[in-house]
């Protein structure tokens, strides 16, 4: 349970965490050179003969992938324009026909591709393999599935044959609470009620434990039959699976939706307003510079914007290729849901503690690997990520006001029954003090007395008796904001958290201090 759900867990009525839209690419070589090369050879063929080769190949892989779907009775078409929404099409035709199971439909379109050409050697003059863009036919296979519900694959005519499997783990979740008989209301990929949100979670995690290769190769199989019943004779290949693009989600469902309603303004002036750069990097398990910039040199874009639309608003923090967001949608009579969601779509990124390639390896922290093989891994650095993004968001508070939130601070106190002195928000010694325990980083590991001696001194103590002085000031100050419920101090131990009575104070002082006077009269008004 993070800040945020503490907070408003009076108004849930359930929360669920786990994967949305995923989209897997297959490969057959990791080196497509060597790859083809080895194929032709193994086939007796030269680089003068695979453009008749992959022809051939190419025709029989259509009529082969398409077969089922006619046999089924079920529609193939062909789009001209790549402005059409594929998606939206095979939904309606589902609809329309009624189909809970099986194929829905196959539609085609020409589109670009990384493929061979024959190329002079410059040295030899002989005719050899390049890679090479050009067009190609691609056929977009859409079903019922059994297991992952409505899905789809992708797959290019032409060699190498990359295919790509697009499948949503709400849809899929679907399909488990069906089978455990479990009720719930369901709007597109999310739930407004469910029957028992703690057995859904449960179907959730077990999405975690699967084996992609066995779940994908009968998939394969359906569409690239030609790969296992002739391809394959001469020279083995399987599909070497990534994972091109994650959504890990975690749903809030307000049982109330005029709650949520009255929340989500405050929620995205907070994201707009208050979260900083380097609050961003830290969302994404970064480690931070007193400069704000990401430890280690990472230099990758940071952006934030918003975006309001008919049917709710989201605010969205990118840093490089991967993002962070949060949204509402899905209004009914039952419930609501706000949305958080961190999308992963390059891995490397991100550090995990594991294992190479070789099971005897030592664990050690590595960059995160695309390959299916660290899905759990994604999983848990998307999870953290969300949590350390809904624990800065539980900052929002639309109840009080500021001085209500800054009048028990700024009196004196007695603790222990000896008297401390108020906190002066707008004092530059208290507001600096204040600034410093509300620290990003600070919100996972805690803080110690030396920790805030770095920040709130410029330079390193020149003498130990220096030292001692400092260190006792900073004592006097950790416990002055004890005094006032603003920290807590962790059990066995020296480090310090910020209450959670305290982090809304912080955040509203520190609010106030960044906001302008023309900011301020457009909130009067």
């Amino acid at each position: 349970m993070n800040d945020f759900i503490a907070k408003y867990q009076d108004q849930l009525s359930g929360t669920l965490s786990g994967f949305d839209r995923l989209v897997f690419r297959g490969t057959l070589w990791k080196n497509q050179l060597t790859g083809m090369s080895g194929y032709l050879w193994a086939h007796g063929l030269g680089a003068k003969d695979f453009g008749a080769h992959a022809e051939d190949i190419s025709k029989r892989l259509k009529e082969a992938s398409l077969a089922p779907v006619l046999a089924a009775g079920r529609p193939v078409r062909y789009l001209n324009s790549g402005k059409l929404d594929k998606r939206q099409i095979a939904l309606q035709i589902a609809a329309e026909q009624g189909i809970v199971e099986g194929p829905i439909c196959a539609l085609t379109a020409v589109e670009l591709c990384r493929s061979y050409a024959i190329q002079p050697n410059p040295n030899t003059r002989r005719p050899e393999l390049a890679i090479a863009p050009r067009k190609c036919l691609f056929l977009y296979h859409y079903w019922m599935h059994p297991v992952l519900g409505f899905m789809s694959v992708r797959l290019q005519t032409w060699f190498p044959f990359p295919v790509h499997v697009y499948l949503n783990g709400r849809e899929w979740l679907a399909r488990q609470m069906d089978q455990a008989k479990i009720g719930y209301r369901r709007h597109d990929n999310c739930f407004t009620w469910v029957e028992d949100f703690q057995r859904a979670q449960t179907l959730l995690q077990e999405q975690l434990k699967t084996n992609w290769v066995q779940l994908f190769d009968p998939i394969v199989q359906q569409v690239h039959p030609l790969l296992f019943s002739e391809m394959c004779e001469n020279y083995p290949m399987k599909y070497f699976w990534t994972c091109q693009d994650s959504e890990w989600a975690t749903d809030l469902v307000f049982g109330n939706p005029e709650s949520l309603r009255r929340l989500v303004p405050q929620l995205l002036h907070l994201g707009i307003v208050s979260f900083s750069s380097p609050d961003v990097l830290r969302f994404m398990g970064k480690k931070v510079t007193r400069q704000g910039n990401a430890a280690g040199g990472l230099k990758l874009p940071l952006s934030t914007d918003l975006k309001v639309r008919s049917n709710g608003a989201r605010i969205k923090h990118r840093l490089g290729p991967n993002s962070i967001k949060i949204y509402d949608k899905a209004y009914d009579e039952l419930g609501a849901v706000l949305r958080a969601e961190m999308t992963i779509s390059t891995a490397k990124y991100f550090q995990v503690y594991r294992r190479t390639d070789d099971p005897k390896s030592k664990l050690a922290w590595r960059p995160m690997r695309q390959s299916t093989a660290d899905m759990y891994l994604r999983a848990d650095v998307s999870q953290k990520g969300l949590n350390r993004y809904l624990c800065a968001l539980a900052a929002v508070d639309d109840t009080n006001t500021l001085e209500e939130l800054t009048a028990r601070v700024e009196r004196r106190v007695r603790w222990n029954g000896r008297p401390v002195r108020a906190i002066h928000p707008f004092d530059p010694d208290d507001y600096a003090l204040l600034n410093a325990v509300n620290r990003g980083e600070f919100q996972i590991n805690g803080f110690r007395n030396r920790d805030l001696q770095s920040l709130l001194y410029s330079a390193p103590p020149k003498t130990k008796a220096e030292q001692r002085k400092r260190s006792a000031a900073i004592s006097r100050k950790l416990r002055m904001l004890r005094a006032h419920g603003l920290i807590r101090k962790r059990a066995h131990s020296h480090r310090y958290d910020i209450s959670r009575n305290g982090r809304p104070i912080l955040n509203a002082i520190l609010l106030a201090h960044r906001l302008t006077v023309q900011q301020i009269n457009a909130v009067a008004a």
